[in-house]
This record gives C-alpha cells, structure tokens and sequence, in this order.
C-alpha cells in the first residue's frame, strides 16, 4: 500500500500540497482550507508537522497560497495564479494519452535567458517540460507537436520574450527519429516508469475505506501527474507508445473515479473547521 513519500520519490511537501489541492479543493476560487487540517492530511502521508508548516509558508510567499487569519485559526485559499496552473495541469494530466498523435509539425524553442533572471529561466524550464518539451542542448528545447501559442503565452507571462526564439517544422525523414528522439526523452525510463504505476496500483479496487481511498487516491494523482513533463506523446506513426501507457492511463481514470467520493469524504473531514 502505498504510505509515505519514500515508496514515491521523495516528492517535497510543496509538491504534494499542490496535488491535494488540485484534487480536493473545489470550488477553487472561493474555497478556504483549515491550516491544521492541512498539516494533518500531509502528516497522514509520511511529514513532519514542521515541513508541512514550512511548506504551507513558502507557497505563500511565493503566491500560490493566500493565507487568511481569523483569531486562533489561520486558512489558505488558491490564488488566480494557482488556479491558472492547475487548471492548465488538469488539462495536461486528463488528455495524456487518450488519443494516438498523428504526425506534424515540430515547436523548436531556444532560449539565452541571464543569469540575472534564473528564477524566470527556471520557471520556463518546469513548465516546458510540463507541455512535454524535452532539452535538445544548453537552451535548446524541442516538443513533436505544434506548442507555438502555449510557448508564446509562457514566454509572454515571464516576460522573457525577447531572450528566445521560435520556429515550427518537421524532423527529416532520412533520419531515426527514435534514436533522435531518444537524446530529448529518456524513452526507455519512461517506459519503465509507466510498469511501475499500473503494477503499483493495478490491485486497488473503489472500495476502500474513507482514509485509505483518500491515501491511494492522493498518491496514484501525484505519481500521474509526473508523465506529462516525461511522456512527449510522440506520433507513434514515427515513434511506438510506451507499451504500458495505455493499461496505466485506463487505471488512472478509473481509480481516480472510483475512489473520489470516499477519498473526498476524509479530506474534507480533516480540514474543514
């Protein structure tokens, strides 16, 4: 079963809350969550009160979390900027791998971002692996589908525009586009990776008990959530599919269902107060 952030990586509390609140929170934009409850549910999931505090504390100052007093009792609601990331992150981990890719035109990025902008190249970077975006060189990103909107978008929002350029095409056809590809995405770890998700989870039916459905449930989210920024969804006319990606994107949508009620019912539960 799994229980805590070691048998998933070590994710960092931060992480994990951004999943909790994206799975849990609704309605997004009114929604305030109890402190406490918070720091229970990721105690629950294997941290300490003291990282689960500091956690909560650094997305606030980073403007993911608003944070609201009222007497003894502190809550935090989503930001707009959160919102906008998980409503772009649902749209990502929903649509991964539900229909076969056909091939066209290729998005090339290549950036010269200063050192004196490190936090807005690393925010680039992050969400560049997020529309499945994979490095080619030192600031050279390639992605197989047309991500020109998207791209312009981010650069536009970081304000980096003018430190990057931007071009459409297709690879050669005289070339091995899976020996090519096989430099920007490790395809065979994410093969691996896709193995261990439907093995990890593949014995869980939607009747669990309420603690224990929002347990599988919070993990099998935030392990998915990882293979948008490592699954490219290359065209299989040119690249095949993982071959377990599909058995692991079936399971998802169907646990992630079935588990929802009971797994909604014990966080609202611990949080709510």
């Amino acid at each position: 079963m799994p229980e805590s952030a070691a048998s998933h990586g070590d994710p960092s509390p931060q992480e994990l809350v951004m999943t909790l609140l994206g799975t849990y929170v609704s309605p997004r934009e009114s929604r305030r969550v109890w402190s406490g409850g918070l720091v229970g549910v990721l105690a629950g999931l294997g941290f300490s009160d003291g990282a689960a505090r500091i956690a909560l504390a650094r997305l606030a100052r980073r403007d993911l979390l608003a944070r609201h007093k009222a007497g003894r009792l502190v809550h935090y609601s989503l930001t707009r900027r959160t919102i906008a990331l998980l409503e772009d992150g649902d749209r990502r981990i929903f649509s991964l791998g539900r229909d076969d890719r056909e091939a066209g035109q290729w998005t090339v990025l290549w950036q010269s971002i200063p050192e004196s902008r490190r936090q807005a190249r690393e925010r680039l970077v992050r969400r560049l692996r997020f529309l499945g975006f994979g490095p080619v060189q030192d600031g050279t990103w390639i992605a197989p589908h047309d991500r020109e909107a998207e791209v312009l978008a981010l650069l536009a929002e970081l304000d980096v525009s003018e430190h990057a350029g931007l071009m459409l095409g297709t690879p050669s056809a005289g070339l091995d586009v899976r020996r090519f590809a096989g430099r920007a995405w490790n395809l065979d770890g994410l093969a691996a990776r896709y193995d261990t998700f439907v093995r990890d989870f593949g014995g869980y039916s939607g009747d669990l008990p309420d603690a224990e459905a929002f347990q599988v449930r919070t993990w099998l989210t935030h392990t998915f959530r990882a293979f948008p920024s490592l699954d490219p969804e290359l065209p299989v006319g040119l690249v095949p599919a993982p071959p377990s990606r599909a058995a692991a994107v079936e399971l998802f949508h169907d646990l992630y269902q079935a588990l929802a009620p009971a797994a909604q019912r014990h966080f609202d539960e611990v949080t709510e107060k």
